[in-house]
C-alpha cells in the first residue's frame, strides 16, 4: 500500500471535509460530506459513547444512505452540531424525499472535552454553529491536527487532535480514515516519541521515528482516568462497492486500528466509534478477497490517522497539556 495523493480521506475520490473551532471555547466540528447522499454504517467498542441517528444505520433499516456525517467536540451539546448540519443540507434541497419534504440524514458522534480549558460557560450553544460553519467550508483539501473536532482534544500525556490518512491497494481501491483523537489511553510509548502506531507508518508521515526499542507490557499505561473525559471517533471511507453490511463489517475491522494505535483502548471510560463510508464508485472483483484487504487496509489506515492528528497537534492559550512538537522538539 501506499498513501493517496493528499494522505487524507479524501483521497476517496467525491468526499469533501470541512472543520470549524472556537478557540475561546476550546471546542470544534468536523464534517464529511458529499455531492449525492453515500452509504453509511457504524459500529462503536466503547463504554460510555454519545451518538445521533446511529440507529439509522442497521442493514436492516430503511434508509441505507447519508448525507453528511458530524464529529464534533462538547460532549452531549456538541450533537446539536448536526441540527446545524442537517438545517443547512435542507436549505439546500438535500435530504431523504418523504412526500416532497426533505429530510436530511446526519448521523454524528461527540467525544468530552469539557474540562480542556476552554471557557464552557456559553449562554448560547455554539454548536450548531460550528456545525454550519464547517459544512460551508467543506473540500478535498482540509487541515488535520488542532482543529475541528480535535480543537480541544487531549489523549493521557499529549493533546489529542484530528488526523486522516489514506492508501492506494492493489486492486485500485482507496481506503481513508478520519480520527478525532481524545482517548484515555495515550498514542505515544510510555515517555517518549515514539508512536505505538509506528509499524504502520508510511513515508515518515508522523515523525519516521520507527518503533520504540523496548516497553514493559506489565507496566499499566498512563491514562487520564476517570468518567466521561474521552473518546476516540473516527470515519473510515472507501471507493468500493459496498453495501451497508459490507460497510459495517470494514468498520468493524477499522477498530483494530484504533487499538494499535492508543493504549489502552475500547475502555468502559471511552466512546470509541467508527463510521464507514462506501462512495460507490469501484466495483469489488473478488468479493471475499477485496473485503478482507479493505478491512485489513482500514485498520492500518486509521492508526496512522490517529497517530498523524497527535503529531500535528499545535499549542494553544490555556492548553493543560503539551503538544508533541513541544514535548519533543528536537524530534
Amino acid at each position: 500500500m501506499k498513501p493517496g495523493p493528499e494522505n487524507l480521506i479524501t483521497d476517496v475520490a467525491g468526499l469533501l471535509v470541512g472543520n470549524a473551532e472556537d478557540h475561546a471555547v476550546k471546542s470544534g466540528v468536523t464534517v464529511l460530506t458529499a455531492a449525492r447522499p453515500f452509504v453509511a454504517a457504524v459500529h462503536v467498542m466503547g463504554g460510555a459513547p454519545g451518538t445521533r441517528e446511529t440507529d439509522a444505520l442497521a442493514p436492516e433499516n430503511l434508509v441505507q444512505e447519508v448525507d453528511a456525517l458530524v464529529l464534533s467536540g462538547g460532549s452531549a451539546p456538541g450533537l446539536s452540531a448536526a441540527c446545524g448540519v442537517a438545517d443547512a443540507l435542507r436549505a439546500a434541497g438535500r435530504g431523504f424525499d418523504v412526500g416532497g419534504q426533505r429530510v436530511p440524514i446526519v448521523p454524528a458522534a461527540i467525544l468530552f472535552d469539557l474540562l480542556n480549558g476552554g471557557n464552557k460557560d456559553w449562554t448560547e450553544n455554539p454548536y450548531p454553529r460550528l456545525g454550519r460553519a464547517a459544512l460551508d467550508v467543506a473540500a478535498r483539501n482540509f487541515a488535520i491536527g488542532s482543529v475541528g473536532a480535535g480543537t480541544g482534544a487531549t489523549t493521557a500525556n499529549l493533546k489529542g487532535g484530528l488526523g486522516s490518512a489514506s492508501a492506494v491497494l492493489p486492486s485500485g481501491h482507496v481506503v481513508g480514515a478520519l480520527a478525532a483523537v481524545n482517548a484515555l489511553g495515550s498514542a505515544t510509548v510510555g515517555e517518549g516519541p515514539h508512536f505505538w502506531a509506528a509499524p504502520f507508518e508510511l513515508e515518515g508521515e508522523f515523525g519516521g521515528l520507527g518503533p520504540a526499542t523496548a516497553h514493559d507490557s506489565a507496566v499499566i499505561p498512563a491514562t487520564k482516568l476517570g468518567p466521561a473525559r474521552n473518546t476516540t471517533i473516527a470515519i473510515v471511507a472507501t471507493d468500493a462497492v459496498l453495501n451497508q453490511a459490507q460497510a459495517r463489517r470494514m468498520a468493524v475491522a477499522a477498530h483494530d486500528g484504533m487499538a494499535r494505535a492508543l493504549v489502552p483502548s475500547h475502555t468502559p471510560m471511552d466512546g470509541d466509534l467508527v463510521f464507514a463510508v462506501s462512495t460507490a464508485e469501484k466495483p469489488l472483483e473478488d468479493e471475499l478477497a477485496d473485503t478482507l484487504m479493505l478491512g485489513h487496509a482500514a485498520a492500518c489506515v486509521l492508526a496512522r490517522a490517529i497517530a498523524r492528528g497527535v503529531h500535528a497537534a499545535t499549542p494553544a492559550p490555556g492548553d493543560r497539556l503539551p503538544c508533541w512538537a513541544d514535548r519533543f522538539p528536537a524530534r
